[in-house]
This record gives C-alpha cells, sequence and structure tokens, in this order.
C-alpha cells in the first residue's frame, strides 16, 4: 500500500474523494473494455464509500480506547444556594448562603490492570477486520462490474444473431415464395417459413428488451451508460490446480483474514473483562476560587487525592460480562471456521465451474460448425427438391441454438474465470493493476490513531479531510 503524511495525505484523500463522486452519464464515445467496467465501478461504488466510512469510525474508536489512557481536565463553573434550618434552645435560625465556584478539575488513570490498554489493542484488531470487510466489499463491486459488462456483451451479441436469424428467414421466406410460384412447394411450405420469420422477429425483440435492462444494470454498477463494446475479455492468470487455487485463498482471502483479526479482537476483550474484576488507581485534582455573594470573602483552594477502588460485589454484573465475552469470542472462533470452510467450497465450485465452462465452448464450438455445415448442406439440397423447407427451417434453428450456446458458454467461461480469481481473495483493485487512485486505509488511521485534540495541526488535517470528502 502507499502511505504519505502532511500536505500529499490531504491531497490524496481529496482526490480519492473527487474520483468516488464523479460520474459520467452520458454515452462513450470510445470502446469500453472489462477494464473499463472495472474503473468505473470502482470509483462511483455508494457501497465502497459506505464501507470506507465505516472503516473510518472503526478507526476512531482506536482514539476513543486511547483517550482513557489520558489525563481528563475539566474546567467547571457552579452557581449554588444553599438553605438551613437550624433550631438551637428553641431559636430558629435560617441562612441561605450563595456562592459562585469556578476551576480547573484533573483525572488521571494510574492503574487498571491493563483494561484500558486491551481495549485500545481490541480496537486496533476491529480495525484490521474491517480494512479486510472493505476489500471482501471491493471485490463484490468489480465483480457485479464484471457481470455488467460480460451482461451487455451477451446481449449484443445474441441481439447480432438474433437479427442475422431474422435476414436468413426473410430469405427462406423468399425463397419458399419463389418455389411455391413456379409450383416446387405447397402453401404450408410458405406458411412455414412465414411463421419462422415471425418467431424470429419476436425473439429479436425479446432480445433488444433484454440488451436494454443489462445496459441499465451496466449504469447502475459502473456510473455510466456503456459505449461500444471491445469484445470478450482476456482471461487472468488462474492456479494449475484446485490444491493450489485453495491455498491461495486460504491465505489470502479478506473474508477469512477478518475472521481472524475478529477472533483476536475477541480474545483482547475477554482479557479485558478480567481485568475489569481487579483494582483501579487514580489520580484526582481540583483548583479554584469559591466566592460568597453574602459577604465580600473568597477562598481559593487546591486538592490533590489518589483513589484506590477495587470490585467487590456488583450484583454479578462483573462475572456475567466476563462470561458474556468468552461466548461472544466462542461464537467468533465457529465463524472463523465456518468461513475457512465456505471458502474452500466456493474454491472448488468455482474451479469445476470453469473447468466446465472450458469444455462447455469447446462443445459449442464445434456444434456451431457442424451446424453451419449441416445447414449449408440442406439448404442447398432443398434447392435441388431433395429436402424439403421443414428440414431446413429445422437446420436453421439447430444453427441459430448452437449460435447462441457458444456465447453463453463464452461468457461463463469468462465469468467463472473471475469468480475463481474473487472465490481466492485476488479479485481488488490492486491486484488487478487498475489505472485509479487506490484507497490507502492507512492514511486515515495515520492522523487519528493517536487522538489528536481539537486544537492541533492533525486535527486541522482531519478538517481539510472531511471537507473533501464532502462531510459536515
Amino acid at each position: 500500500m502507499r502511505s504519505w503524511t502532511g500536505g500529499k495525505l490531504v491531497k490524496a484523500l481529496a482526490l480519492t474523494a473527487g474520483i468516488a463522486l464523479s460520474t459520467v452519464p452520458v454515452r462513450a464515445v470510445w470502446a469500453d473494455n472489462l477494464t473499463d467496467a472495472f474503473i468505473g465501478a470502482y470509483n462511483t461504488s455508494g457501497l465502497l464509500e459506505q464501507n470506507r466510512a465505516l472503516l473510518r469510525a472503526a478507526d476512531e474508536d482506536v482514539a476513543i480506547a486511547l483517550s482513557a489512557l489520558r489525563p481528563i481536565i475539566n474546567w467547571t463553573v457552579e452557581v449554588s444556594q444553599d438553605y438551613t434550618r437550624r433550631t438551637t434552645s428553641d431559636v430558629v435560625t435560617r441562612t441561605e448562603p450563595s456562592n459562585f465556584f469556578t476551576g480547573l478539575t484533573l483525572s488521571q488513570l494510574i492503574y487498571d490492570g491493563g483494561f484500558s490498554v486491551l481495549g485500545k489493542q481490541s480496537a486496533q484488531e476491529t480495525v484490521l477486520a474491517t480494512r479486510q470487510t472493505l476489500l471482501d466489499v471491493e471485490q463484490d463491486v468489480l465483480f457485479r462490474g464484471l457481470n455488467a459488462y460480460l451482461g451487455v456483451l451477451l446481449q449484443e451479441e445474441t441481439v447480432q444473431i438474433r437479427l442475422n436469424n431474422v435476414e436468413v428467414s426473410a430469405e427462406e421466406l423468399r425463397a419458399s415464395q419463389d418455389r411455391f410460384d413456379v409450383g416446387e412447394v405447397t402453401r404450408t411450405d410458405v406458411a412455414l417459413s412465414e411463421a419462422q420469420l415471425a418467431s424470429s422477429q419476436a425473439d429479436l425483440a425479446v432480445a433488444r428488451g433484454n440488451l436494454s435492462i443489462a445496459q441499465a444494470e451496466y449504469v447502475n454498477a459502473v456510473g455510466r451508460e456503456p459505449g461500444r463494446t471491445a469484445g470478450q475479455p482476456s482471461l487472468p492468470n488462474l492456479p494449475r490446480s484446485e490444491p493450489e487455487a485453495v491455498g491461495l485463498a486460504q491465505r489470502n482471502h479478506p473474508a477469512i483474514l477478518s475472521a481472524q483479526h475478529q477472533v483476536r479482537a475477541l480474545d483482547l476483550v475477554v482479557q479485558q473483562q478480567r481485568a475489569n474484576l481487579g483494582p483501579n488507581v487514580s489520580l484526582n485534582a481540583d483548583a479554584g476560587i469559591t466566592e460568597s455573594y453574602d459577604n465580600d470573602d473568597n477562598v481559593e483552594d487546591a486538592t490533590v487525592a489518589l483513589r484506590f477502588t477495587q470490585p467487590i460485589y456488583a450484583g454479578g454484573r462483573l462475572a456475567a460480562s466476563v462470561r458474556r465475552a468468552m461466548a461472544t469470542r466462542d461464537a467468533s472462533r465457529a465463524n472463523l471456521l465456518n468461513v475457512q470452510k465456505d471458502i474452500t467450497q466456493g474454491v472448488a465450485d468455482a474451479y469445476a465451474a470453469f473447468q466446465a465452462a472450458t469444455a462447455s465452448l469447446r462443445a459449442s464450438t464445434e456444434r456451431v460448425r457442424a451446424s453451419q455445415v449441416a445447414f449449408d448442406g440442406i439448404r442447398e439440397e432443398a434447392t435441388l427438391g431433395a429436402r424439403t423447407t421443414l428440414d431446413v427451417l429445422n437446420a436453421q434453428q439447430d444453427l441459430l441454438d448452437a449460435q447462441l450456446a457458444e456465447v453463453a458458454s463464452r461468457t461463463e467461461r469468462s465469468r467463472a474465470a473471475y469468480q475463481l480469481l474473487q472465490a481466492q481473495g485476488l479479485l481488488t483493485a490492486e491486484r488487478l493493476g487498475l489505472a485509479v487512485q487506490i484507497y490507502d486505509p492507512t492514511l486515515y488511521y495515520n492522523l487519528v490513531k493517536k487522538a489528536p485534540a481539537q486544537v492541533s495541526r492533525q486535527s486541522r488535517d482531519l478538517d481539510r479531510v472531511l471537507k473533501a470528502l464532502r462531510r459536515d
């Protein structure tokens, strides 16, 4: 990952925000390829923006946890009035003194058995888990962009095949009509050709509708209308065997890494709750001035106290908190096992799907070749009277089905290849080498991890960053 500081840091986050919020809702004049779809999906995804904001919130939890280790200073102003009634030897005396107090109070944690330190460490593990969750969301966003591109490409190819089929059906109708005019075929043959043409036109209308639907999904996923597509994408580098793919997934998949960090965070929470059973030592100090409204007296005083507390009985709350933390940690460990098994199955499924799609494409290509030869031959034989019009139409339909199956198989092979990449945890902008401003999660974290005060240089940098992100 890249790392910058100071002005470069703010500029980088501002650039990231500008790219992420920009859209180009006009039809492009250049050729769209899969990389364009990936870039558009990455730069315009609201889902990524949402999870980046959640990551920044997790970053702030580290600063909040750190603040518990620092002194707390408050300025206090208090106006009070006391009402006192005293009876002495049957004499009742009433006094109503009024006081004004202003001063500073300070509280500093000295010892809490590691409770606050463990809380900070747990928050840091949560940040690491949230970063991996963001990468997993990034994979989903990019895979949706892939599906959107392949969907448009498939429907464009389907429309072209359907359009060609309409032209072929129109030619067959003209040929049937010519043969009917010279008495070679009957009216039934002409009617069959007319029905075939009408069916082809209806299928073309459906295909165009499906193309419009695919284009709408592309706009949603990529952020702009598709231009002229550049054809099927090249396949990514894939593992040579299923065990190799599973090994990569177990080491790299963000869902597994996130679950591992969650387990570590909850292990620390268990230790934190146990530390809460022990003693707590804090330093407290205050200094101020008290003035009385009843006279001109004023008092300047200061106190310093070292306070030691040890829980003895809290109604069972503390022990229950420890047991609850242990149960939550055990649940996260079980979740880690489930995630690991699900990822392994996902890789196996994706690998098998890619192998099947590759075999299907080879068979479909051969089917198209054979169907084309058969159609050309039957149509030629029909002109010589050796074949009927129905034979020609059936051969035409077989060729059409073969062509549609081939484009579907080619699309499915591309989808399966990138699905295998996603199953391994490798479908990210950085690993794909996309020409985008990669979002670096350490930039914001480095600004807030030391919990800067409201009046500080880092706080001013944060204000500029949030302004660049268009946040209040």
